[in-house]
C-alpha cells in the first residue's frame, strides 16, 4: 500500500495547482485509514477519480501551436529571458515603452510550457490596458479573445476553462486573494508597470513575497520601466534583472530656468512656455527640419492649463508666435474633447498640447516632437494630521522628468526644454514617493486583517509605510467601527471587507441596510466610485450649469446624484443607444462615465443581493439616507463660521466647493464626501445634516464633558450640562443629563450638600423638618449675635449624612428616589438615625443670646410688631428688621428706633464713639469701658439715644459733646432698624432704614389705610350740626390680622361742612378739632353773621390795604372765623359732647357781634401798620442793609399771609400790633448799627430756617408739635428783645432759652 500512496503523491505533480491541496488532504486521510486498517477502497477510488479528472484537464490545457514573435527588442532576447524564468522563481524585466515586454512575456511563458497546471496571470494598472493587451496577445497567437487568452476587469470577465493567459487589473488579483489565499489558480504571475508603485502594486508585491515560500511552484515576473530596478531585485532576494532597451530616438536636452529670462519679460511659467516655443521654432529652422513638430507642455493642473492657453493666445495676437493650435488635455475633459487630440484631423499649424501628468505614462499623445517641462505636478498626498487628501503642486522627481523627456523621442529625434536649471534637476529626489507612503491605508489594513496577514508593520512592503500613516488607517477603521480598541476586526469590519469598495462607502452601504435606504445608497456609492459624469466644456460652461441645475437638489449634492440617476434611467429604458448618447450630449453628461456608473451600480447591486441585503421598495426619506451617509463621513462634518467658512473635525477649516448647489445657501451643518486641498481646502459633494445624527453613529468616538453639575430639586437628582464633541466639533452644546450615572461619588457629595444640608429636597422623612428647625434656630442665634461661629460649617453637616450613608450601605445613593428607598429601610431599625442633636450643630455655647437681649417683638401703641434678625453685611435686611403695618408708619417714634434692641446697643454705641473725630474720641478711651458704663446706667429706649449718650459722657468726663456730634457719625446700615412696611394681604409695600423718607413717600397711604381699615371703618363727611353723639378723646380701630390701633377722633374744617375723622397724632387731632369746631359753630350762626356782615368797622379800608395778601371775600370770611374762635373757644376749653356744644353756643351767641367788631378793629390796625411798613421797604435799598431788610421781609411774610386770621391763635393775633411796631422801631435805627443788625439778621434767618424745616417735616407727616408752635412765637418775642426792648416782651426770652426750647422740640 505504501507504493500506492507514493504513486498517488507523484501524480499530484500532473494536476492543476488549484486541485492539489484538496486532493492531498484526501490522500493523507487515506494514508491514516490504511494505517489504522480501516476500510479505504471507496476513498481510494474517490482520490483516483479526482486525480484523473485534474490530469485530464491539464492535458487539455497543453499548448502545442508554434509561437511567433514580432520584431521587438524583447523578442531578440527571449532565450535569455526564458532561461532566467526557468531557473529562478522571480525575474525582474526592465524595458522602456515600445520594448514589447508587455505583449511578449506571456508568449515566452507559453513556449516554456507554463500555463498548463495554472493560469499565466498578467496584471495591468488600468482596465483599458488590460483589455487592449489581451486583444493584442490574442491576435498574435491567432486565437479569439476569451479562449486561450482572456481578461477580467471590474465589470467584465472573458475567461474560459481552457484559458491559459489571463489579463486583469491588479485590483482584480488583489480581490482574488480573499478566496484564493495562496493564488493557487496561477502558475505564473506577471506584474506589469511595477514602477508606477500604486497602492495595489505595492500590496501585491508584499503579498507575493509572503506567499512565495509556500508556493515554490509559482513563477513571478515583475516588469518595469528602467526605474529603481535594484529595489525590486532586493525585495525578492536579489532576483535577476534583465534590461531591454526600447525603440526611441535621441532627445536633445536644454535647461532654461525662468530666472534667466530677460529682465523685460515676466518670470512666469506661461512666459517661459512662450519663450521655449520661440526657441524651438528657431532650432527647427536652424536644423532645417521640415514640417512643424507638435509640442507637449506639462502643467500641474486645470487652472494652470487655462492660464497658459490664454497667455499663448495673447502671444499669437502680439505676433510673437504664429500658426499654432492650443489643445488642453486633462482628466475632467469630456471624451469628445480628449479624442480631438488623438485624431488625425488637425487645424493649420503646429499643435501645442497643454497636459497634466496624465500624458506622462497613462496616455501617449501622437506626433510629439518637442516637450516643454516646467517641472511641476499636482501629486496626491494624504495628510495624516489633517486627514485630508491634498493635491499640492510639487517639483517632479528625476524619474518623472525623464519620463516626460522620453515622450518626444518616439517618432523622431526630439528636443526637451526644462524650465529649471540642471542643478535643480540634480537636487530633486530620484523617484516619486510610492503611493503607499502618501495615501490613507485603511482599505489595505482592512484587507490585511481579513486575510489574517499579521501586523502591518511586519508586512514585507517594498517601501514600508510610515507608522503614522498606519495609525491613521487604523483610526479611520475605528471611526467606521471596523476595528475595536485592540485593532481587531469587528463583525462590522468583516462585513466591510466583503464589499469591494472604499471602507467609507462600504460603511454607508451597511448603514443603509439598517436604515432601509439601500436602493438610494447603491446609486450614491456607485457614483462616488467613478468620475463625475457631468461635463463642463470650457466654451459652454453656462449652458452646462443650467442643464445640471435642472435636477439639482438645494440641500444635498447626494440627492442630486439620485435625481440624475433617475433621469438617466428613465431615458435609458425609452431610448435607443444612439438616442441615449445624444441625450447625454445635450445634458452635458459623459455617456461613457454614465455607463461606467451603471456598471458599478450593477456590480454593487449583485454583491448586496448575494449578501442578502434587501433594497427598499419605497423611496427613502432625507433623514434616513443622510444618517447612513454620515456613518461613513463622520470625519467630514462641518459647522458654519463667518464668511461661509466651515470648522471641521480636528480644527480644520474649509469651504464648500463653488460647483455645489449648497455653495450660496451654506447650511449651518454639513457633511462632505471628501475634503480636497488645492488652492485652499474644499468640501466636495456636500449635504445639510443635523449634528445629532452623529451621536449614535460615533458613540465610540465621542468625547463627553460635563459642566456645572448641580442639584435639581424638581427632579430630585444631580444633573449636569453635557457637552458632546466629535473630533473637536461640538455636536451637542448643552444637554441636561443625570450626573449620578456619570460620577456617582461626586453626585452623592452634591446630593448631600444641596438636598440634605441646604434643604433643597422634598421628603416625608421626619428627620428633615427636625434638622431644618434645629438649624434655623441656631442660624437665628447667629443672626442676632452677628457672629458666624455658633453653627458648624457645611462640611461638618455633610459629614454627618455621609457617615450615616457609609455606615448603613448607602454608598450607591445619588438621588432623591434612591435616598428615600434607603431611608425607609434603615429607619425600620432606628427611626431617628438621621436626627441631629444640638451638640452636632453648635461649635460653642450660645447662652449669651437671650430673648431679653434679642426680643422677637416690639411694643408700639399697644401693637406687637415682629422683629427679625439677619446677618449678611451689605444685604438689604442686614441687622434687625421691624415689620410694621402700613397704618402704623406715621406713629413710629424715630427715637425708639435709635436704640435697636438691648443685645445690639453696646455694639452700636462703640461704633458711634469710634466714628467721632479724633479730637473728641481720645477723651473716651478705652471706648468699651465708657460704653459699658452707659449701657448699665441708661434707661433703655427712653428719649434719644444720641442725646442720652452725649449727656452721660459729659457727666463722666466733663468733655463738651453734643447730640449733633453723634448724629454726624456715619454708621453701617445694620446699626439702623430696617423697616418693612406691610400692606393688605401681607404684601411688602416698601423696605428701608430712612423713616422720614418712608413717611414722606407712604405717609398719606398710611393715613388712608387708617380710616379704611379692612375690618372696621370710622368717620363721617358733610356734617353741618352736632348730630354724631359724643366725641371721644381716643378710640381703638381694628386692622387686618386682629391688630388694634389707638387713634384720635376730631372734626376737620371742610369750608361748608365738617368731617368727623381720626388722626394718628393726638396734638394734630386737637388742633384740627379746634378749627372744625369753629366751622361747626359758624354754621349755627347764620343769622348773626348775616347781621354783622356789613357792619364790620373799617373793613373796606382794611380790604384795600391787604388786597395783595388776600381778596375781600376771603378776608371777610377769615375775620368772622377768628371772631367765632375768640367768642366761643377760650384757650384750653374742650367740647366733647353735643350738650357742651349747645351750651357753649347759647351762652356766647349774644357776644359774637361785639367780638366780631373788635376783631375788625384789630385787623384794621394790623393792616395799617403792615401797609406803612411795605411802603418803607419798597424804596431804594442800601446794599450793606440787604441782609437786614431781607430778614424783615421774611418776618412780615411769616406774620401776614393768606389765611393768617384763621390759622393764628387769637391770643397771638392780639400781639401783632406790638410785633409790627417792633419792626417800625428796627427800621428807624438799623442804619446806625449796621454791623450788629447784619449779624443778628443772619442769626435770626438761621433760626427761622431751622423752624421752617421742622414745620415742613411735621406737615409732611401730618403731625402737630405745640412746642414748635411756641418756639415760633418765642422768635417774635426774641426780635422785640433785640430791636425794640422798650416795647417789652410777653415772656422771658434769650438765645439760651431758644436752644432749650429746640431741644424740647427734638425730643
Amino acid at each position: 500500500m505504501t507504493a500506492t500512496i507514493k504513486h498517488l503523491y507523484t501524480r499530484l505533480d500532473n494536476c492543476l495547482i488549484a486541485d492539489r491541496f484538496p486532493i492531498r488532504k484526501k490522500i493523507q486521510l487515506l494514508q491514516r485509514r490504511l494505517k489504522e486498517h480501516k476500510p479505504s477502497d471507496r476513498l481510494l477510488s474517490e482520490v483516483e477519480t479526482l486525480l484523473s479528472r485534474s490530469e485530464e484537464r491539464v492535458a487539455k490545457r497543453a499548448y502545442s501551436l508554434p509561437v511567433n514573435y514580432p520584431d521587438l527588442p524583447v523578442s531578440a532576447r527571449r532565450e535569455e529571458i526564458a532561461k532566467a524564468i526557468s531557473e529562478h522563481q522571480v525575474v525582474v524585466i526592465a524595458g522602456e515603452t515600445g520594448s514589447g515586454k508587455t505583449t511578449q512575456l506571456p508568449k515566452i511563458c507559453l513556449e516554456l510550457g507554463l500555463g498548463r497546471v495554472g493560469l499565466i496571470g498578467h496584471t495591468q494598472p488600468r482596465r483599458l490596458a488590460a483589455r487592449t493587451v489581451a486583444n493584442r496577445i490574442a491576435e498574435e497567437l491567432q486565437t479569439s479573445l476569451g479562449s486561450t487568452v482572456g481578461y477580467q476587469v471590474r465589470f467584465t470577465e472573458q475567461v474560459a476553462d481552457n484559458t491559459l493567459i489571463k489579463l486583469m487589473t491588479d485590483g482584480i488579483l488583489l480581490a482574488e486573494t480573499q478566496n484564493d489565499r495562496y493564488l493557487e489558480r496561477y502558475e505564473v504571475l506577471i506584474i506589469d508597470e511595477a514602477h508606477e508603485r500604486s497602492l495595489n502594486i505595492d500590496f501585491l508585491l508584499g503579498y507575493l513575497h509572503r506567499i512565495l515560500p509556500k508556493r515554490p511552484d509559482l513563477k513571478v515576473i515583475i516588469t518595469s520601466a528602467t526605474i529603481d530596478l535594484e529595489r525590486f531585485s532586493r525585495h525578492f532576494n536579489n532576483a535577476p534583472v534583465i534590461e531591454v532597451s526600447g525603440r526611441t530616438y535621441p532627445v536633445e536636452l536644454h535647461y532654461r530656468p525662468l530666472e534667466e529670462l530677460d529682465d523685460s519679460s515676466e518670470k512666469s511659467i506661461p512666459e517661459g512656455i512662450v519663450c521655449a516655443t520661440e526657441e524651438l521654432i528657431q532650432l527647427e529652422r536652424k536644423k532645417g527640419i521640415t514640417g512643424a513638430g507638435d509640442i507637449l507642455v506639462f502643467l500641474s493642473g486645470e487652472r494652470e492649463i487655462r492660464e497658459a492657453a490664454e497667455y499663448l493666445r495673447k502671444a499669437v495676437q502680439q505676433g510673437r508666435i504664429k500658426h499654432i493650435e492650443v489643445m488642453p488635455l486633462y482628466a475632467r475633459l469630456s471624451v469628445a474633447e480628449q479624442n480631438l487630440i488623438f485624431t488625425s484631423v488637425r487645424g493649420a499649424g503646429r499643435r501645442i498640447v497643454l497636459a497634466t501628468n496624465v500624458a506622462e505614462t497613462s496616455l501617449t499623445v501622437p506626433g510629439i516632437r518637442y516637450v516643454i517641462d516646467p517641472g511641476q505636478a499636482r501629486i496626491s498626498r494624504y495628510s495624516y494630521r489633517s486627514k485630508v487628501q491634498r493635491l499640492p503642486v510639487e517639483a517632479v522627481s528625476q524619474a518623472s522628468a525623464n519620463q516626460r523627456k522620453g515622450r518626444c523621442g518616439r517618432v523622431a529625434e526630439g528636443i526637451c526644454i526644462r524650465l529649471y536649471s540642471e542643478e535643480d534637476f540634480n537636487a530633486r529626489p530620484e523617484f516619486t514617493d510610492a503611493e503607499i507612503r502618501r495615501t490613507n491605508l485603511a482599505a489595505v489594513i482592512l484587507q490585511m486583517l481579513n486575510l489574517r496577514l499579521g501586523a502591518i508593520d511586519q508586512f514585507p512592503f517594498i517601501d514600508p509605510p510610515d507608522s503614522r500613516y498606519i495609525n491613521d488607517g487604523f483610526n479611520l477603521l475605528q471611526e467606521l467601527s471596523a476595528v475595536d480598541d485592540k485593532r481587531h476586526l469587528t463583525k462590522l469590519g468583516r462585513q466591510l471587507s466583503r464589499l469591494p469598495v472604499d471602507p467609507k462607502i462600504g460603511r454607508m452601504l451597511l448603514a443603509a441596510v439598517e436604515n432601509n435606504c439601500l436602493k438610494e445608497m447603491i446609486i450614491i456609492a456607485s457614483a462616488l466610485s467613478v468620475q463625475d459624469p457631468r461635463e463642463r466644456p470650457m466654451d459652454k460652461q453656462q449652458a452646462a450649469d443650467q442643464k445640471h441645475r435642472e435636477y439639482a437638489d438645494e440641500e444635498s449634492d447626494f440627492v442630486t446624484l439620485i435625481n440624475l440617476w433617475n433621469l438617466y434611467e428613465e431615458q435609458r429604458q425609452d431610448l435607443s443607444q444612439n438616442q441615449l448618447r445624444k441625450f447625454c450630449q445635450k445634458q452635458f453628461l459623459s455617456y461613457m462615465r454614465m455607463r461606467e456608473w451603471r456598471d458599478v451600480h450593477r456590480q454593487l447591486h449583485l454583491i448586496c443581493r448575494n449578501l442578502d441585503y434587501n433594497e427598499n421598495p419605497q423611496p427613502a426619506g432625507y433623514d434616513a439616507l443622510h444618517r447612513s451617509l454620515l456613518a461613513g463621513l463622520l470625519g467630514n462634518m462641518g459647522f458654519k463660521q463667518e464668511n461661509k467658512e466651515y470648522l471641521g473635525a480636528r480644527n480644520r477649516r474649509f469651504s464648500i466647493f463653488p460647483g455645489s448647489m449648497l455653495y450660496k445657501k451654506a447650511p449651518k451643518w454639513i457633511m462632505a464626501a471628501e475634503l480636497v486641498e488645492t488652492s485652499r481646502l474644499y468640501a466636495r459633494m456636500v449635504a445639510r445634516i443635523d449634528p445629532l445624527w452623529a451621536e449614535p453613529l460615533a458613540a465610540h468616538l465621542l468625547k463627553r464633558s460635563y459642566l456645572e453639575p448641580h442639584w435639581e430639586k424638581k427632579k430630585a437628582q444631580v444633573v449636569a450640562q453635557e457637552q458632546v464633541t466629535l473630533y473637536g466639533l461640538i455636536i451637542v452644546p448643552g444637554r441636561t443629563v443625570h450626573y449620578g450615572s456619570v460620577d456617582p461619588r461626586v453626585s452623592q457629595q452634591i446630593f448631600i450638600r444641596s438636598a440634605l444640608v441646604e434643604g433643597q429636597f422634598n421628603t416625608r422623612g421626619q428627620f428633615f423638618s427636625h434638622n431644618r428647625n434645629l438649624l434655623n434656630s441656631i442660624e437665628d442665634l447667629e443672626a442676632k449675635s452677628r457672629r458666624r461661629d455658633l453653627l458648624v460649617d457645611e462640611e461638618t453637616l455633610a459629614e454627618f449624612y455621609a457617615s450615616r450613608l457609609e455606615q448603613h450601605n448607602g454608598s450607591s445613593v445619588v438621588n432623591g428616589a434612591g435616598f428615600e428607598q434607603w431611608r425607609k429601610q434603615v429607619e425600620q431599625d432606628n427611626p431617628k438615625i438621621l436626627f441631629m442633636q444640638e451638640e452636632d450643630l453648635l461649635q460653642r455655647s450660645a447662652d449669651h443670646v437671650t430673648r431679653a437681649s434679642y426680643p422677637e417683638q416690639l411694643q408700639l401703641n399697644g401693637a406687637k410688631l415682629q422683629l427679625s434678625y439677619h446677618f449678611e453685611p451689605g444685604a438689604k435686611d442686614d441687622g434687625v428688621s421691624l415689620q410694621t403695618p402700613l397704618v402704623l408708619l406715621n406713629q413710629i417714634p424715630p427715637e425708639r428706633l435709635e436704640w435697636l434692641v438691648p443685645g445690639m446697643l453696646k455694639e452700636k454705641c462703640v461704633a458711634l464713639l469710634k466714628g467721632l473725630p479724633k479730637s473728641l474720641r481720645k477723651n473716651f478711651v478705652p471706648i468699651p469701658d465708657y460704653v459699658d458704663a452707659f449701657v448699665e446706667a441708661a434707661v433703655f429706649a427712653q428719649g434719644s439715644l444720641n442725646e442720652a449718650l452725649a449727656l452721660h459722657l459729659k457727666r463722666m468726663t466733663g468733655v463738651r459733646i453734643s447730640r449733633d456730634d453723634l448724629d454726624a457719625v456715619d454708621l453701617d446700615d445694620h446699626y439702623r432698624v430696617n423697616l418693612r412696611l406691610i400692606g393688605e394681604n401681607n404684601k411688602l409695600v416698601a423696605e428701608g432704614r430712612d423713616l422720614q423718607r418712608l413717611q414722606k413717600q407712604f405717609g398719606s397711604q398710611a393715613r388712608q389705610a387708617l380710616t379704611q381699615a379692612p375690618s372696621e371703618s370710622w368717620g363721617r363727611k358733610g356734617i353741618t350740626g352736632w348730630d354724631f353723639g359724643d366725641l371721644p378723646r381716643s378710640i381703638r380701630l381694628k386692622q387686618a390680622g386682629g391688630l388694634e390701633l389707638e387713634v384720635y377722633p376730631g372734626l376737620q374744617d371742610c369750608g361748608d361742612s365738617v368731617e368727623l375723622k381720626v388722626f394718628e397724632d393726638q396734638a394734630m387731632a386737637v388742633k384740627q378739632n379746634r378749627l372744625g369746631l369753629t366751622r361747626l359753630l359758624m354754621l349755627q350762626l347764620t343769622e348773626q353773621i348775616k347781621f354783622v356782615k356789613n357792619r364790620l368797622p373799617g373793613f373796606q379800608q382794611t380790604a384795600i390795604l391787604l388786597a395783595k395778601v388776600e381778596n375781600r371775600n376771603q378776608l371777610h370770611e377769615h375775620c368772622l372765623f377768628s371772631a367765632v374762635t375768640a367768642t366761643f373757644l377760650a384757650e384750653g376749653d374742650e367740647i366733647q359732647s353735643e350738650k357742651q356744644f349747645t351750651d357753649r353756643l347759647n351762652r356766647y351767641r349774644s357776644e359774637f357781634c361785639q367780638q366780631a367788631e373788635q376783631q375788625a378793629l384789630l385787623l384794621e390796625e394790623i393792616a395799617k401798620q403792615y401797609h406803612r411798613l411795605q411802603k418803607q421797604l419798597s424804596g431804594s435799598v442800601n446794599l450793606q442793609a440787604v441782609t437786614i431788610l431781607n430778614d424783615i421781609r421774611q418776618q412780615l411774610d411769616g406774620l401776614i399771609f393768606k389765611g393768617f386770621l384763621a390759622e393764628v391763635p387769637v391770643q397771638q393775633l392780639q400781639q401783632y400790633p406790638r410785633y409790627l411796631q417792633g419792626v417800625v422801631l428796627r427800621l428807624e435805627k438799623y442804619q446806625r448799627e449796621l454791623p450788629r443788625q447784619r449779624m443778628l439778621s443772619e442769626q435770626l434767618q438761621q433760626l427761622t430756617r431751622q423752624y421752617q424745616g421742622q414745620l415742613q417735616l411735621d406737615r409732611q407727616h401730618n403731625r402737630y408739635n405745640a412746642a414748635l408752635d411756641e418756639y415760633r412765637w418765642m422768635l417774635e418775642e426774641y426780635r422785640i428783645s433785640l430791636f425794640a426792648q422798650q416795647l417789652g416782651t410777653r415772656i422771658t426770652v434769650s438765645e439760651k432759652r431758644l436752644k432749650q426750647q429746640w431741644q424740647q422740640i427734638e425730643r
